[in-house]
């Protein structure tokens, strides 16, 4: 299963976090700062794959990438292959970059509702749903008009706000 999904600026600032088993804020936040600082104290010539026993507990596993100045973070537990949740990271990826046309850390910022859609639509509960970019991108744009729809529709009611 699916733990977390965490993307973080190179600054350790995080830009979307995504658990999937309750965490309160504060619990949320020292995970961040423990991830962010096994990332920044490993080598570049180091797996990409950290054992994550003292931070999550027992069979966690956590899985990063860095593109550009993001880091893309999956934590999941040993049901979970570890080539399989890099595949599937590669994946939120490619459907950010389609959805945005080169996706960056701005996109991320001021689009979270959408790349949040995005990531609902890979990952569901923290059990993976989709790995077929295009058809991920399909259901955003769907979702997509469906509020611009609705949003037209209660703008047309008289003496309705929003």
């Amino acid at each position: 299963m699916i733990r977390g999904v965490i993307i973080m600026n190179d600054k350790g600032k995080p830009r979307l976090v995504k658990f999937y088993e309750f965490q309160p804020v504060e619990k949320q936040q020292e995970l961040i700062r423990s991830i962010y600082k096994i990332l920044c104290s490993r080598a570049d010539n180091v797996s990409n794959f950290v054992k994550a026993d003292s931070i999550f507990g027992p069979d966690a596993r956590l899985v990063y990438k860095t593109f550009a100045t993001l880091y893309f973070v999956f934590i999941f537990d040993a049901s979970e292959n570890e080539l399989a949740v890099l595949d599937l990271m590669q994946v939120l990826v490619e459907t950010l970059d389609k959805c945005f046309s080169n996706v960056c850390e701005l996109d991320i910022v001021f689009n979270f509702k959408k790349v949040h859609t995005i990531l609902d639509e890979i990952i569901l509960g923290g059990q993976v749903i989709e790995t077929n970019s295009t058809e991920v991108v399909k259901a955003v744009e769907e979702i997509t008009k469906l509020e611009s729809k609705s949003s037209s529709i209660i703008s047309s009611i008289p003496g309705w706000q929003r």
